[in-house]
């Protein structure tokens, strides 16, 4: 090839050498706005095309970073941290539930409503037992039973206090029996001369007697009974102050006739 062929022209190469020469100055002169303080303003820096150029580098070398960042990861996972950190201070889903149900809920108003009462009870009603007359000459626990005839066996009648009460004015005495708690009676009759007390076979502290009129249930009834006691001294007892009764009640159940 010859040699007028090879040789570039003159115009060419003097364009070639001023490309480099201006991207060093541009370059030179950037490094030293940022250098000197950060990027100028544009009466600082010079003219306004340089300063379109300092910020389309500084956007660019914004936008390889987050490209960088993203192509390996960075970028997103320090925005999800952010996220995930954001998150943390808001409440679960139960908690975030409650609120919302705490701050929907209705503020609880008690009233204060005061009626008067129709029935003033100010008066103490005294009840009367058909007791106030008597007089208590014994007193003793025990478990009282009846024969049912029907079925033929012995029936609990109840527990409590079996107490002989002699009437102030006539002198008489009889037996009267309540329930614990419910007070029912559950024997009541005068202690006659027929009445035989007897042990009960097999017992030291149980007797058995028959009352021909026993009032417990309201009307007079022929009743088979048997008591049983704690313990055996308390049977005697009880034995002793019947059979005392009995003797008075007896005088005085042959005056009246």
């Amino acid at each position: 090839m010859a040699e007028s062929d090879t040789k570039l022209d003159p115009a060419a190469e003097a364009a070639s050498a001023t490309k480099p020469k201006l991207a060093q100055d541009e370059t030179r002169k950037l490094t030293t706005d940022v250098t000197e303080g950060g990027v100028k303003s544009e009466s600082e820096a010079g003219s306004k095309p340089a300063t379109s150029i300092a910020d389309m580098a500084s956007n660019a070398g914004s936008m390889v970073k987050e490209n960088v960042f993203s192509m390996f990861g960075g970028g997103p996972k320090k925005e999800k941290r952010e996220e995930e950190k954001d998150d943390g201070n808001e409440p679960s889903g139960s908690s975030k539930k409650k609120a919302t149900d705490d701050d929907d809920e209705p503020d609880s108003h008690e009233p204060d409503a005061h009626f008067e009462p129709v029935v003033h009870l100010t008066e103490k009603v005294d009840t009367k037992t058909n007791e106030e007359l008597e007089e208590q000459i014994f007193k003793m626990r025990a478990k009282l039973f009846k024969f049912d005839r029907e079925s033929r066996e012995w029936k609990e009648r109840g527990t409590g206090d079996v107490r002989l009460l002699k009437h102030k004015e006539n002198g008489k005495t009889r037996l009267v029996m309540r329930r614990d708690k419910t007070l029912k009676v559950c024997a009541n009759h005068y202690v006659v001369p027929e009445m035989k007390l007897s042990p009960n076979v097999g017992s030291d502290r149980s007797w058995v007697w028959n009352a021909a009129a026993d009032v417990s249930e309201g009307e007079p009834e022929a009743q088979t009974l048997a008591i049983r006691f704690g313990n055996s001294d308390n049977a005697n007892a009880f034995k002793d102050a019947f059979l005392k009764a009995q003797k008075e009640n007896e005088a005085l159940f042959d005056q009246a006739k």
